[in-house]
């Protein structure tokens, strides 16, 4: 891809996203992520009903009557987008593929916290941390991270390692963050990880699949690659057996993913690639 083509996606995503983000996001996202604690905003005097633990001792011997210290909330977070860029999610039956539904939505993630004046950062991963962008705020880095979410490419590894992502965050971020992970979850196993990084950080798992993720069609005899390990392989799609047995793959791997995000106390969307995710996800801002 050229450099023209990139630019011209860039401000394609900019103007969809940053208009479903202000028009459709804005209140949502408000609402939803808290900040990281509370700050020291005034002193005043002691209002009866007061708790006598944020007495200012200080300043109530200075003007001897009781003053008390009044906190507000850090409204100002940090938001990190894991991003999977795996050759799986290069992968679309119906509207788009898994890749540019990722894309969309970390964009739209990017301008909604960029609007909140928080600060944004991503991690890229396959197998491994493909690149790391630190958190920062401002126009012109929501616009790089979109143009590495459209052009990054993966070294020579086709595989994915959720675990190695999860584990880079709680590495390199002490802070408490709201972490969304994109992906299509086709590696496992990262449960421990997930556990340890949801202790610290608040996550929303974004799984993100094509229809025939889950089920293959009818259509005679069909040669596959399997994108993670580059293996060619004939299917008889007309055989029962065979379909039965793919299904039952991504239905152990679908199982698998909640079972993890449960157990670590983290939540999940499940977004296919013809569905419309700007629902999904206010459906998830407003459900908490």
């Amino acid at each position: 891809m050229t450099t023209a083509e990139i630019l011209k996606k860039v401000r394609r995503i900019e103007i969809k996203t940053r208009g479903l983000s202000n028009h459709i996001f804005a209140g949502e996202y408000h609402s939803t992520f808290k900040g990281r604690g509370m700050s020291f905003s005034e002193v005043r005097e002691y209002i009866p009903g007061d708790d006598v633990k944020f007495i200012d001792w200080n300043v109530t011997a200075r003007f001897s009557h009781p003053f008390v210290k009044v906190f507000e909330e850090e409204r100002e977070l940090i938001v990190m987008l894991l991003v999977d860029i795996s050759r799986s999610a290069l992968f679309g039956t119906q509207q788009r593929l898994k890749r540019e539904l990722i894309t969309e939505i970390g964009a739209v993630l990017s301008f909604s916290a960029t609007t909140n004046n928080d600060k944004v950062g991503v991690i890229f991963f396959s197998d491994k941390v493909e690149k790391y962008i630190p958190p920062k705020k401002g126009k012109g880095h929501i616009l790089r991270i979109i143009r590495e979410l459209i052009a990054l490419e993966p070294g020579n590894t086709k595989a994915t390692n959720v675990g190695a992502a999860l584990e880079f965050l709680n590495n390199v971020l002490k802070k408490r963050t709201i972490t969304f992970l994109l992906s299509d979850f086709v590696s496992e196993p990262y449960d421990n990880p997930l556990q340890l990084a949801a202790r610290r950080h608040d996550i929303l798992g974004v799984h993100v699949y094509d229809k025939y993720d889950k089920e293959l069609p009818e259509a005679g005899l069909i040669q596959v690659m399997d994108a993670e390990t580059g293996n060619l392989m004939w299917l008889d799609t007309e055989d029962k057996a065979v379909r039965k047995q793919y299904a039952q793959a991504y239905d152990d791997k679908s199982k698998y993913c909640t079972q993890a995000f449960r157990k670590s106390g983290s939540a999940l969307l499940n977004i296919r690639t013809d569905e419309d995710y700007v629902k999904a996800l206010q459906v998830y801002f407003k459900s908490r």
